[in-house]
């Protein structure tokens, strides 16, 4: 990024235009991306191929990383790795959370093939 962007106001990344359950973009520099969502999908998610921050900015809900839950809300911060399954569940009508995804894309391990003898 050439330039350092303007603060982005958490009304502000409310009025950004998304589709239902999806984040919207805020920024993207390099290897970092900034996304805002607004009342995510309720349940698990694709995993992805980057490591990813969430700061809770509004609400509470339980989050799910593997088989741990936690409840969360605001101020909470959460990381989930590349390739793990996780998600939110039991959302409140107000639930919010900033978005970093960031670091190298990570592919997820496909099926070993054995190796070969001599």
């Amino acid at each position: 990024m050439d330039r350092t962007p303007s603060p982005v106001s958490l009304a502000a990344a409310l009025a950004l235009p998304r589709t239902p359950g999806r984040s919207a973009e805020v920024f993207v520099d390099g290897d970092l991306e900034v996304r805002f969502a607004a009342r995510p999908t309720d349940g698990p998610q694709v995993p992805h191929q980057r490591d990813e921050l969430y700061f809770v900015a509004a609400g509470t809900r339980r989050y799910r990383v593997a088989d741990r839950v936690a409840p969360v809300g605001p101020g909470d911060v959460l990381f989930c790795a590349a390739n793990v399954a996780h998600g939110f569940e039991a959302i409140s009508e107000d639930f919010c959370v900033w978005v970093l995804f960031y670091g190298p894309v990570r592919p997820a391990a496909g099926p070993q093939r054995p190796e070969s003898g001599p």
